[in-house]
């Protein structure tokens, strides 16, 4: 299993390294990301895949006889009994463990760096208590109610009590160079409705703890598996030792736009450390990043290590990074490293985990074109945070990518001008100001956004159209016939469009789709939401059969797929660019 980083800007590759791979939570799992960025000429889309699959090849060569790498977002039967090899008991009342799970051993846990169960630890203990993630289960014929393992509050839910289900699952995240700080925004606010969208149509892990559940997505799996908020934080009791009532995890969907633009779409009471603020505001950092900052710092750490306890904040960023790297959230703003080339960066973290390569290259390239094109166009995507945060609940539902409706902006083709109110809540009187540090203020523009800007819309018609709405994938193809492309790239990126305009048409499955199919269609289902050692069996053979190429899946990936990716781009192309560099 791999979590692949799609990274594109303009830096220069460093010779010879097509590969970097880095350990990840699970003792199982590895994250792997390109050995240089890609480059910026469409001709570099050409290449995506063919660096998946290189990677995929490179782990595969060093696993031993009868081990394989596969690209899932989340084992079905994680948490079983014998779910790990060498198989591994977990011993809930061991208080040297770090999780403490029913479930979840520690020695799934990866154990060559003492941050993931210090994470685990931490979280719990800060907490007060385990973590407690609750799914709905599928409701088949059989279902039995109370579900095995579950808790009396939520006896038709799955249970899960460990960080490891939620961290122990993989995804696809795709971090973006801007060219300056003011582009980072606009990329940062514009890409936030799409968060939603993208889980969906992407949706690919119906299964936990061996069982069949009603959602298709991890979100809220790892949004509650690193649910550090005591009871107080989370509002289930007054207030008295902690000093904020936090509306969310702090792996969640984002609480705040960044641009100007997207001021008057700020409709969620945001809670902040009102002291950072004002000393941001002082060192002349404008309102909405001051106070995506010092939202950020309501946060503890949950992983500190002695050596980097004492360091020197002018040239060094570790204290910044140790909170801004916990608050896990759809989107990431990250600021230039220091003493580094490296400019303003943006990462869009809620894609799943596809089976193949071909999946996972045509999802980076659509989510890279479409930045492309909201750039290029002025494309304006922005509605209320309120209605982002209702769309990533709802994107999570099992079938939702045909099922739900998501609120989506009417005209996009206009974005707002530059020039909103960067320095509004500047002069905020002392009872704003309370209000903040209580969280109930919220420091929108006075202008707020008006409702029939947005209407609730299929995921269909988002990419495909509708009427006078032009459609993503349309809009992309428009861009593209204005560009010069190479015939092999061309080729190659439109068989990605199709997979995602069939994906979101429903002619092709869901990867959550799929593989719900496989499980109640295998012989040893019995209509009880349950998924047996052998169902969980073969459902993995067939998924790498699939991703090998030696089954075809026309459910999932359609006919006749044959892209043209390459590891290198056109040879005369190549020598442009060295000339100009």
């Amino acid at each position: 299993m791999f979590r692949d980083r799609d990274i594109v800007s303009c830096f220069l590759p460093i010779p010879g390294v097509k590969s970097l791979w880095r350990p990840e939570y699970g003792a199982y799992m590895i994250e792997g990301t390109p050995g240089k960025p890609y480059g910026g000429l469409l001709a570099h889309f050409n290449v995506v895949e063919a660096n998946m699959r290189y990677r995929r090849m490179e782990v595969a060569a060093l696993l031993p006889e009868n081990e394989f790498v596969m690209s899932i977002t989340s084992f079905p039967r994680l948490g079983c009994p014998r779910f790990t090899f060498p198989p591994a008991v977990p011993t809930p009342d061991d208080e040297a463990c770090a999780a403490r799970s029913n479930f979840f051993p520690d020695e799934a846990i990866f154990p060559g760096h003492p941050r993931f169960k210090t994470l685990t630890r931490n979280i719990r203990q800060r907490r007060g208590e385990k973590v407690s993630i609750n799914l709905p289960i599928y409701p088949d014929r059989d279902t039995k109610t109370p579900v095995a393992g579950s808790i009396p509050s939520h006896p038709s839910h799955v249970h899960m009590d460990a960080m490891g289900f939620g961290m122990g699952c993989c995804c696809l995240q795709l971090t973006f160079q801007a060219c300056n700080i003011s582009e980072a925004r606009t990329l940062y606010d514009q890409l936030t409705p799409m968060c939603p969208i993208m889980l969906a149509l992407t949706a690919a892990s119906p299964a936990y703890r061996g069982f069949l559940t009603d959602v298709d997505c991890r979100w809220n799996v790892i949004s509650a598996s690193v649910d550090c908020r005591t009871r107080e934080e989370r509002g289930e009791e007054p207030l008295k030792n902690d000093r904020f009532r936090i509306y969310k995890s702090r792996y969640d969907s984002i609480d705040s736009y960044l641009s100007p633009a997207g001021e008057k779409y700020n409709d969620v009471p945001l809670v902040l450390d009102e002291t950072l603020y004002k000393r941001l505001r002082e060192g002349d950092i404008d309102h909405l990043l001051a106070q995506h900052i010092a939202h950020l710092f309501i946060r503890d750490s949950v992983s500190l290590f002695s050596e980097k306890v004492h360091q020197n904040d002018r040239e060094d960023t570790d204290h910044f990074e140790n909170i801004q790297s916990t608050n896990w959230q759809t989107m990431r703003f990250k600021p230039p490293p220091p003493n580094s080339p490296i400019g303003w960066r943006v990462e869009f973290r809620p894609c799943e985990a596809q089976l193949t390569d071909f999946e996972n290259a045509a999802i980076v390239c659509f989510v890279v074109l479409l930045t492309r094109v909201i750039l290029s166009y002025q494309l304006d995507f922005l509605i209320p945070i309120s209605k982002v945060d209702e769309n990533m609940q709802n994107s999570q539902k099992r079938g939702a990518v045909l099922t739900e409706r998501f609120w989506f902006k009417k005209n996009i083709t206009a974005i707002p001008p530059e020039g909103g109110r960067a320095d509004g809540a500047a002069n905020a009187s002392a009872s704003q100001a309370e209000q903040r540090q209580n969280g109930t203020a919220d420091d929108a523009a006075t202008s707020e956004a008006p409702a029939d800007e947005y209407e609730l819309m299929t995921i269909d018609q988002i990419i495909n159209g509708k009427g006078t709405f032009p459609g993503l994938v349309p809009l992309i193809n428009s861009y593209l016939g204005s560009m010069d492309v190479d015939a092999d790239t061309h080729c190659t990126i439109q068989q990605y469009l199709k997979l995602i305009q069939k994906r979101a048409s429903g002619e092709l499955m869901t990867t959550a789709s799929w593989i719900r199919q496989q499980v109640v269609s295998h012989p040893e289902y019995k209509h009880d939401s349950v998924i047996s050692e052998g169902n969980c069996y073969d459902l993995l053979r067939k998924a790498k059969d699939i991703q090998d190429g030696v089954l075809a899946c026309p459910e999932l990936l359609g006919n006749n797929i044959n892209s043209k990716t390459t590891d290198n781009i056109p040879a005369a192309i190549e020598k442009h660019l060295t000339k100009r560099c």
